[in-house]
């Protein structure tokens, strides 16, 4: 294969109530599927929606603040598990279609949520990347991912990988990520403003590979509407409340080439961007560039990934005992 049809669904989270956000999620994706896509993409934490009140609400980050509390009770309820039943239907999709899906989602770990953006591919079980880095105050409330879901999905046509968000700016990260060689990048964002879109593009011309970047379309009724859906309370409404602007992430989703040069480009609603990928163009671009053969030194420069999966406790449990 040297074509590969994509695309990205920039939409509209249904902050908080997954199970409805899984609903839109399939009917958006199997459009998408329909209309040629081979490759799905969705924006960072697209199950769950992106949690804005971090940023844009004053005083989420004080101590014992009753609506950041409210808040996080609510995404630990909500939250995608392994193995999670509910998404059967996405999983489904890819099964019958052969295509593959890559979907953002709070998860749940034990008492721990992370950020995940999930590989969802046919016959094979979910491939995870949670973020390695939560941003900022993000840290309030995903906990830090590890080597072991660094990744690709090797598919027919070539090997796809995930980042998220500020990921990008990790340089081994993006070392890692392009040793494992990548024929397409998922590149998760909030919204793709402008320092995001230079990213993306410059991880497409490093890596030698397409870039997908995904961005979210949410506003601050959309975090009322989603907090209605699983029951509502009043400290979180009055935290969302305090929230000054009212459309917050504007998508600006684009499809990259190799060369960084945008083949696609989506505007500020909901929308999906499609793009025909000339996977010929990735061997072509490797002549002048490839940073993790010809024009690497690895007789100066070693980089060592841990990939072991760190789950802070080991129980070692004697037999005889």
């Amino acid at each position: 294969m040297t074509t590969l049809k994509v695309a990205i669904v920039q939409a509209a989270p249904i902050p908080l109530a997954i199970d409805d956000g899984i609903e839109k999620a399939v009917r958006l994706a199997r459009a998408a599927v329909e209309g040629g896509a081979q490759l799905v993409a969705f924006g960072e934490t697209f199950l769950g929606g992106y949690p804005l009140w971090l940023d844009e609400a004053p005083g989420a980050a004080l101590w014992d603040h009753p609506g950041t509390k409210a808040l996080h009770r609510i995404m630990l309820e909500q939250a995608v598990v392994a193995n999670d039943e509910r998404l059967l239907p996405l999983q489904e999709l890819c099964d019958e279609s052969g295509a593959v899906i890559s979907i953002g989602a709070h998860e749940r770990v034990r008492s721990s949520l992370y950020n995940n953006q999930m590989t969802l591919r046919p016959g094979l079980p979910v491939l995870d990347h949670r973020k390695l880095v939560p941003t900022h105050g993000e840290r309030l409330i995903w906990m830090r991912g590890d080597g072991s879901t660094l990744g690709v999905h090797q598919a027919e046509w070539g090997n796809i990988g995930s980042l998220i968000c500020w990921e990008h700016w990790m340089p081994l990260a993006r070392a890692a990520m392009h040793n494992l060689g990548e024929s397409v990048h998922v590149a998760c964002w909030p919204t793709v403003r402008e320092e995001y879109a230079l990213a993306s593009r410059h991880y497409a011309m490093e890596g030698r590979c397409f870039v997908l970047a995904a961005g979210l379309v949410q506003a601050k009724d959309d975090l009322f509407d989603g907090l209605e859906r699983v029951g509502g309370d009043a400290a979180a409404r009055e935290l969302i409340d305090a929230i000054e602007a009212d459309a917050l992430n504007r998508g600006g989703s684009m499809i990259i080439a190799p060369d960084a040069r945008i083949v696609a480009l989506a505007g500020e609603g909901e929308e999906t961007l499609f793009a025909d990928l000339d996977l010929g163009e990735i061997g072509q671009g490797l002549a002048s560039l490839d940073t993790d053969g010809h024009y690497s030194r690895p007789d100066i420069f070693e980089l060592s990934v841990d990939t072991r999966a760190k789950g802070g406790v080991n129980w070692n449990r004697d037999k005889d005992l």
